[in-house]
């Protein structure tokens, strides 16, 4: 969701100095205002987040006096298969709970021996698209001074218009902890007064309400895609033509497939109430658009399947939907030596 990002986020390109500590926050004065954070982690980090019978998330808990929540295994934000932490409660707390789960996280990246490069985490925190406008500015004015202020960088991902009813944004920090955690209290600042932010603190953690607009009324909820599983090897499209691919241009060469699938087999890829199609994106981690009825592949009556991800993911993906479509070409053919 983030190949295409605001030109004007990218860190200060002048070297840095070590940033001071963070200042207390501009809203120190009145902590116990409500506010929460909302970030995403792996599935992995967030059994870390948790610990052992719930050891962790209730120690971070206690010590940060915020309330920490994470959306169910499986509940993904959409477009990844990254899960949902909640944090909520006054800025200062939500702002200790994060830092403490940020460090759990990075003391838990492997290190080589003698490598005393301090590890570091790209924080992704989730933001109502209504409320990006508080810490963009005018002309990107109150982010660039943010960059400026914490030396970390910053980047917002554009609203991703492949999911229907999507309305938040991902803005992902990186640098250090010092610098991370120093933006991330700017950036917070900033959004606790901003009352699209806080309308949406008791938003339900799963997007069950999202559509993926890839392939006709079939709802995305919050299964696509999933992490992918053994890689699949090649096999031939089956007979007659089954499936027809062309590479997009060479910029997405390595990232993005069209594959053309005769019309009448498309029901097929979707399967009922669109279980085929998850199951493949599912099991691929890839991306899977299907063009609208009427829209061939030119000079064909083949409707267009973009296959999105990894080329790992987009093998998989392709070697599922064209064994499906094989074995419809397989049975079409029995059937008609059946009849001879």
């Amino acid at each position: 969701m983030e190949s295409t990002e605001s030109s004007y986020v990218s860190s200060p390109e002048q070297p840095r100095k070590k940033s001071p500590p963070p200042p207390s926050s501009p809203l120190s004065d009145a902590v116990e205002k409500p506010t929460y954070i909302k970030l995403l982690v792996s599935n992995a980090a967030a059994g870390s987040v948790i610990g052992k019978g719930g050891a962790t998330i209730t120690d971070f808990q206690s010590q940060s006096g915020a309330r920490i929540q994470l959306s169910k295994n499986y509940e993904f934000f959409p477009g990844t298969s990254d899960r949902i932490i909640l944090i909520s409660g006054g800025i200062d707390d939500a702002l200790k709970a994060l830092e403490l789960i940020i460090a759990k996280l990075l003391s838990e990246i492997p290190t080589e021996d003698g490598d005393d490069a301090e590890p570091r985490m790209r924080v992704r925190l989730v933001v109502p698209n209504n409320a990006c406008g508080s810490i963009i500015g005018k002309g990107g004015s109150i982010i660039k001074s943010f960059i400026e202020e914490s030396h970390a960088g910053i980047k917002i991902s554009p609203l991703d218009t492949d999911f229907l009813g999507l309305t938040d944004r991902l803005v992902a920090i990186t640098g250090t902890l010092e610098e991370q955690m120093h933006a991330i209290d700017l950036i917070l600042s900033k959004l606790t007064d901003d009352t699209h932010y806080l309308q949406n603190m008791h938003a339900p953690l799963s997007y069950a309400g999202v559509f993926f607009s890839g392939f006709d009324g079939i709802p995305y909820a919050y299964v696509l895609p999933h992490v992918a599983t053994a890689a699949y090897s090649s096999t031939n499209h089956g007979p007659n033509g089954a499936g027809v691919k062309f590479q997009h241009n060479k910029e997405d060469r390595t990232n993005s497939v069209t594959i053309g699938v005769a019309d009448e087999h498309i029901g097929l890829v979707v399967g009922r109430g669109g279980r085929n199609i998850m199951e493949i994106s599912q099991n691929s981690g890839a991306r899977i658009k299907i063009s609208d009825r009427g829209d061939f592949m030119s000079g064909t009556n083949d409707r267009k399947i973009t296959i999105t991800g990894s080329q790992r993911a987009i093998h998989a993906a392709e070697d599922m939907i064209m064994q499906k479509v094989s074995y419809a070409s397989e049975r079409e053919t029995e059937l008609a030596f059946d009849h001879s």
